[in-house]
């Protein structure tokens, strides 16, 4: 059973949503939402990253090789989490708790099944917190007008803790009903981790609601929901403390094994829904095929120069002998000479990396994925992402005047509508992060800083202030999506500031662009 079994929700979203944001000190994340609308068997994704990079980073073909470039990236693809409501989760026939009840009740459940339905709640159940937390977020930010924030906050805090108290207390007596059946250890290890997740998920986003609520009033209702909140999240502590669990924070401790514990049941809970990635070497086929030609070309040339040397002289002779052993020199030139040109000619028109897209609980191929990187002259830029950076004076005269490095990183991938998960009226979606870690850049910088002369105009006596070095690093994005003979074309920008320790920040270079009437097309 696939995960989105029954599940109905919310209207369509886009085709490509994108999210870009600095994982850590020394790695890029790009978060990409793929979902196909249905209306056709296929949808095809294409994604172009275009890294500028200054020429004293010393990055290029040699110093920064494919295989360097891909060890680098780090990609997680997995289905999109099924998004349904606490309340809808608690009173829904289609829900996960409601499949769990109905399995110990009707004993029609396997085991494996249990634990995949528990998981999956506690995924939906994350995901229905993380929503509410963006809420408080937004509120506190002032994205809702100040005279409804107050009432509708208040209104939709209620709403949530109810439903964390029905969803959590209806999954714990069915966990204390599975119990009194003969399961395995494992099946009820799984289930007390799931258990122990759940409560985790609830002060995780708990405590950060509360914690953006620090730009809110401390009067008021705001008060009472900071208490609240808090209430909640003490009940779980006590909860976790009462069952012998170590995943409680310490104010003074370092939290070790609270950050352990979390880490891995994340990960736990949340790996039903990654899909698999298995490569294969298209590229290198062709390119047998391509080197196998060029050694039959240079083979057809030594063979002609044989046959009219064997014509032309005797076998004996030294007119013979040289000319065989020039014929044989220019025979291996000509085999070396075409296959650079024609691995030129193949890195130009072949992915380097193919992958196929495999749902591991089904073993279903849902689509492919191939993955392109290109250095330097090989990489033209539309004139389109070009406009994009044109900004400033610096960018306006570092475009041709001054050396840049350019890398081409592409990601094609292809979803197949037809085997994906349905989620209500239409297929399901895929969500793929991709980590670029980008410590390779950071080698050759200069000390990220230094002390600068100042002279104070009163006295004119001579100190030292700080100077920080940093390099700028602009990342453009060009996400393409062809579907039913459509073409849809958005753009991004955003520049990476950073010194020898890693990112500094991350700035977005205005706003998505509005796609003009030209970024939809038709591609039939």
């Amino acid at each position: 059973m696939t995960y989105s079994e029954g599940v109905t929700h919310a209207p369509s979203p886009p085709l490509l949503q994108n999210r870009l944001d600095v994982h850590d000190r020394k790695q890029f994340e790009l978060k990409l939402e793929y979902q196909p609308s249905g209306a056709d068997d296929e949808t095809r994704y294409l994604v172009e990253t275009y890294i500028f990079l200054p020429a004293s980073l010393n990055i290029d073909a040699e110093t920064y090789p494919r295989a360097a470039f891909y060890a680098d990236i780090h990609n997680y693809v997995r289905f999109k989490t099924p998004v349904m409501g606490l309340e809808e989760l608690a009173s829904s026939d289609d829900s996960p708790l409601a499949r769990l009840e109905a399995g110990l009740r009707t004993g029609l459940a396997s085991e494996p099944e249990l634990v995949y339905q528990a998981k999956l709640l506690s995924c939906i159940f994350r995901g229905g917190l993380r929503r509410f937390s963006n809420e408080v977020d937004a509120r506190c930010g002032g994205a809702w007008p100040a005279e409804s924030g107050e009432a509708r906050l208040e209104t939709r805090a209620l709403a949530v803790q109810e439903g964390v108290r029905r969803v959590l207390g209806r999954f714990r007596a069915w966990a204390r009903a599975a119990s009194a059946y003969r399961l395995q250890e494992k099946t009820r290890a799984s289930i007390r981790l799931v258990d122990e997740y759940m409560s985790l998920t609830v002060e995780q986003f708990f405590r950060k609601s509360v914690a953006d609520m620090d730009a809110l009033p401390r009067s008021g209702v705001y008060i009472e929901l900071r208490k609240e909140l808090m209430d909640e999240v003490l009940r779980e502590e006590r909860y976790r403390k009462e069952n012998g669990l170590r995943s409680v924070l310490s104010p003074t401790g370092d939290n070790e094994e609270y950050m352990h514990r979390f880490g891995f049941l994340k990960k736990f809970c949340m790996n039903i829904l990654f899909l698999s990635a298995r490569k294969n070497q298209k590229r290198q086929g062709w390119e047998e095929v391509l080197f196998a030609l060029a050694a039959g070309v240079a083979m057809a040339f030594a063979t002609a120069v044989a046959l009219w040397a064997q014509v032309r002289f005797t076998q004996v002779s030294l007119n013979f002998f040289l000319i065989m052993v020039v014929g044989y020199m220019m025979k291996d030139r000509i085999k070396e000479g075409l296959r650079r040109i024609l691995s030129h000619v193949a890195s130009r028109h072949l992915y380097d990396r193919t992958a196929r897209i495999v749902d591991p609980v089904t073993g279903r191929c849902l689509g492919t994925c191939e993955e392109k990187v290109d250095y330097g002259r090989a990489v033209v830029v539309p004139e389109e992402v070009e406009s994009l950076r044109s900004h400033d004076d610096f960018i306006t005269v570092s475009q041709g005047e001054l050396a840049e490095t350019v890398l081409r990183y592409q990601k094609q991938v292809v979803l197949d509508a037809e085997l994906l998960p349905r989620t209500g009226p239409g297929p399901g979606g895929i969500t793929d992060i991709i980590r670029l870690n980008v410590e390779r850049f950071l080698r050759d910088m200069d000390e990220p800083e230094y002390a600068l002369e100042y002279v104070d105009l009163e006295d004119f006596s001579v100190g030292r202030v700080r100077g920080a070095k940093s390099y700028q690093v602009d990342m453009a994005f060009r996400f393409i999506v062809q579907e039913a003979g459509k073409e849809r074309v958005s753009l991004r920008l955003v520049r990476l500031v950073m010194d020898r320790n890693g990112i500094k920040r991350m700035q977005r270079l205005g706003p998505e662009p509005a796609p003009h009437p030209e970024a939809f097309r038709s591609v039939a």
